[in-house]
């Protein structure tokens, strides 16, 4: 990845509905060497997908939360089906696997109270040994863009 492929990557990063033409202006290539450089990052998996992201309040999920997991099942069948229960799960962002004390972090957005509950309900079957929640109360930051040097 050179110079200009981290050009590139920088402004799709912040608007993904530019056009080749002018992603190819703004980093100075011809269209069809931008379409050549864009294709080639994403058959190397550094562009995983392009997507919208939507202001979850305004679509009616005003609650996020954060939820910390332990679970004293520590083999690959009962890993396999926690992941394919949080995959399934409506609302659930993120999760990952952690070294250290805790052993998932989830990030989940939902209604309310009673919508947590509901997801609550759903990953106490995964045979959980501790489920903790926090809820956010202002977002500070959030951002989906990599620090590129």
């Amino acid at each position: 990845m050179d110079s200009m492929d981290k050009k590139l990557l920088r402004l799709v990063q912040v608007d993904a509905s530019l056009s080749v033409g002018e992603l190819a202006d703004r980093v100075g290539v011809s269209k069809s060497a931008c379409w050549r450089r864009i294709q080639k990052l994403e058959q190397a998996g550094i562009i995983r997908r392009r997507v919208t992201l939507l202001d979850a309040a305004r679509v009616g999920l005003g609650l996020t939360v954060f939820i910390t997991l332990r679970t004293n099942q520590h083999n690959e069948a009962w890993a396999q089906r926690f992941r394919e229960l949080v995959q399934g799960m409506a609302g659930v962002l993120e999760v990952y696997r952690l070294g250290g004390q805790l052993d998932y972090l989830v990030k989940a957005v939902v209604v309310d109270m009673a919508d947590y509950d509901r997801l609550y309900q759903q990953l106490i079957s995964a045979d959980l040994s501790d489920v903790s929640a926090s809820f956010v109360m202002e977002e500070i930051k959030a951002t989906t863009v990599l620090p590129l040097t």
